[in-house]
């Protein structure tokens, strides 16, 4: 990541055009250094009011299990460790497991077939009342063979002739650039398998029933907790786009097996269930171009009214979508409604609340524009207080966290 003393520095490399190079590095810094501290970054909710993982903490049973699914580049098992201690601390868990679950996710058709890794970690309130169970997918090694062909772009034979920054970011390119071509080839139905398969032990009984250090398929016929289970889903750019095709590929394979009772109460009983999905550096517009419409849309009234003459063919009873969206990040667009209706399939009943959120400062650099540095405006979400705090208890309400009073702004959206 290209972090802000690198940015400053790049910044600096102009100052020679005013005098002195070595004066003007330094009074740079300084100025662009007291813009950073002074926070004016923007915050804007534009949607209804929400409540956040906390309200479903409240709900039966106490429980909330969350799954991150990453986005573009190569990750490793423990990329979401710091994200979900800032969102357990900001729910006032203060008990953790000592040790991670970890499940090596195979294709239940092909068990030889890995498609990556599981991780799964335990958060209690001090009364141990409360409970959140973190799940972590890392799906990149799946397309990670395909990407070594450019491997040798990043050897000293080609990296050293870049200048430090355009090499920093041809790195960046050539690690995440990738991942969305890969996903519209044969690695897709792969990667969406690992998003069923994680699911599916989402779904497959408490922490004291999941496997650990083991390497196992989910079967949906296994101990399922749907009914007594609240689920949310933290996404991160090409992550969301697995997380909605996900959604629709367990329909489709719940589906086919009706005919089994058992089948039959866990499709039932997810049609009763609201999950919400926080997507970071949302792109699902971008990710949409040449691809296939949605076999059902624009049917929203017929599938998600209790009055509609299909209401009983949707798959969830609720997909509330908060699209967080630096407009600084470059890989990164909000959600409009006429997208939703015309590219998302209608039995999801997906309901969009854009997050217009500065995630990097806006420097204002000598008079020649404001800037801000636009890999930080990507990957930076899942650290953000502001980002936590919104995904914890919402906006719109008294529970609402202070610094979302403080910092965000809400504009109220009706039907």
């Amino acid at each position: 990541m290209l972090n802000n003393s690198k940015f400053i520095f790049f910044v600096a490399l102009l100052a020679p055009i005013a005098g002195c190079s070595s004066f003007g590095k330094g009074v740079t810094e300084a100025i662009l250094e007291s813009q950073l501290k002074e926070d004016i970054r923007v915050c804007e909710v534009k949607g209804k009011s929400f409540h956040g993982v906390n309200h479903q903490l409240d709900m039966q049973g106490n429980q909330v299990k969350v799954l991150m699914v990453h986005g573009v580049g190569e990750h490793l098992p423990g990329y979401s460790t710091k994200f979900f201690e800032k969102l357990a601390s900001a729910l006032f868990l203060t008990v953790e497991s000592k040790q991670f679950k970890n499940i090596t996710l195979v294709s239940k058709d092909n068990p030889e077939r890995k498609l990556g890794n599981l991780r799964v970690k335990r958060f209690l309130s001090s009364d141990k009342t409360r409970e959140m169970l973190g799940y972590e997918l890392t799906w990149s090694e799946i397309t990670a063979p395909q990407k070594k062909f450019l491997a040798y772009d990043n050897s000293g034979e080609h990296s050293f002739r870049r200048a430090e920054v355009n090499d920093l970011l041809k790195r960046f390119s050539n690690d995440k650039g990738p991942d969305p071509i890969i996903y519209l080839g044969d690695s897709r139905q792969e990667i969406l398998q690992a998003f069923t398969q994680s699911f599916c032990w989402m779904t497959s009984g408490h922490w004291d029933e999941l496997p650990a250090d083991m390497t196992q398929a989910c079967f949906w016929q296994d101990n399922w907790t749907v009914e007594q289970d609240n689920y949310a889903v933290v996404s991160h750019s090409l992550g969301s786009r697995i997380t909605i095709d996900g959604m629709q590929h367990i329909a489709a394979q719940l589906s086919k097996g009706v005919e089994n009772k058992m089948l039959e109460q866990l499709v039932y009983t997810l049609k009763q269930k609201n999950i919400p999905v926080y997507m970071m550096s949302n792109q699902l517009p971008m990710l949409q171009l040449g691809r296939q419409m949605p076999m059902i849309s624009d049917q929203e009234a017929e599938y998600c009214k209790p009055t509609g003459a299909k209401y009983e063919e949707r798959i969830l009873s609720g997909t509330p979508i908060y699209a967080f969206s630096d407009p600084n990040d470059l890989l990164s667009y909000t959600i409009p409604h006429d997208f939703v209706t015309t590219y998302l399939d209608s039995r999801l009943c997906i309901d969009v609340t854009n997050i217009n959120i500065n995630i990097a400062s806006v420097i204002d650099v000598f008079g020649l524009g404001k800037m801000a540095n636009p890999l930080e405006a990507h990957v930076g979400y899942d650290s953000d207080d502001r980002v936590i705090a919104l995904i914890a208890n919402g906006i719109g309400h008294e529970n609402a966290n202070s610094l979302v009073k403080e910092r965000c702004r809400w504009i109220e959206t009706i039907d």
